[in-house]
């Protein structure tokens, strides 16, 4: 048996979200078009007859200043400690920029445990060459794989490759698992994607999600009949006024279609039936706070 715990690392959009679901088989991380949806270390476990890879799907590696970003940052780089596989993924639409320089550099010194993963190979106008002569002169990798995440091409090909690298060892979790996330950031992370994913611009950023009460009740059916429902209160919460203004749209339709949305969701993960109240709060300049940022983002 083998069993490792594996990074996926990369700047922001290049499908490292798309290829944590595609590789566990469920939905464990969120994904939207806006860049640095991932805002956390998520965990994402495949188990078969071969063993079991955990994977860190981390967030985006961007260079920036901005106090969140470098959260964010240190998010991506600390999932780096006491792991043994990389993912390392680029994305060959774009040009590779100084961020991606600065990340091969980081990944150097380890790049006979890193797998350097072309992504987005099904898009036209993808430099799989360009970028794979990158990758060789400046990183070196142990293995190289072009494959796309989106359709699934490629990606059991880079199951055989980490699982070769694996050591050999007992699995991390019971063969069920596909995740370990408790069940209140499961659900803010659900909530937030039904929300980013219908706001543009600077709105998705200025999101996070505040989960007030969780709670199992039981509820008598017409026949009599015991049944349990999860009622969840939480909190859209934004920067400004105006924004929140935008989340809750017209008459109210908007956060009507989330709420909607988040809770058909909901009810595919937890095995009863979901009442969501939700509403939208402001929490002014809430991404230049330490202390609420190192709760929200840990």
């Amino acid at each position: 048996m083998k069993a490792a715990f594996a990074a996926i690392i990369g700047r922001p959009s290049v499908g490292k979200s798309t290829l944590l679901n595609t590789l566990c088989g469920n939905k464990v991380s969120i994904v939207a078009p806006s860049p640095q949806t991932t805002r956390n270390t998520i965990r994402g476990i495949h188990s078969d007859e071969r063993g079991q890879i955990v994977f860190l799907d981390t967030p985006g590696f961007h260079d920036s200043e901005k106090k969140m970003n470098r959260y964010l940052k240190e998010n991506a780089l600390s999932a780096l400690q006491e792991i043994d596989l990389v993912v390392y993924m680029i994305d060959p639409t774009r040009p590779a920029g100084v961020e991606e320089k600065t990340l091969m550099a980081l990944l150097a010194p380890r790049n006979r445990t890193t797998i350097a993963v072309i992504n987005k190979s099904d898009l036209p106008g993808a430099r799989i060459e360009q970028i794979s002569e990158l990758l060789r002169s400046e990183l070196d990798p142990a293995e190289l794989l072009v494959l796309s995440a989106r359709t699934g091409e490629g990606t059991e090909k880079l199951l055989e490759v980490l699982y070769s690298h694996a050591p050999e060892g007992e699995p991390f979790y019971p063969p069920e698992y596909y995740t370990d996330q408790e069940p209140g950031f499961r659900a803010s992370e659900i909530i937030r994607e039904w929300a980013v994913n219908r706001v543009s611009q600077e709105v998705p950023h200025a999101i996070y999600v505040e989960i007030a009460d969780m709670e199992e009740r039981e509820v008598q059916t017409s026949a009599g009949e015991t049944r349990y429902k999860l009622w969840i209160r939480a909190f859209l919460v934004v920067e400004r006024e105006s924004q929140k203004g935008i989340l809750v749209g017209k008459k109210g339709k908007l956060i009507s279609e989330i709420r909607k949305g988040a809770r058909k969701d909901l009810e595919k993960i937890f095995p009863h039936r979901v009442e969501l109240d939700l509403r939208v709060k402001v929490n002014p300049k809430w991404r230049n706070k330490d202390p609420l940022l190192k709760r929200l983002l840990s």
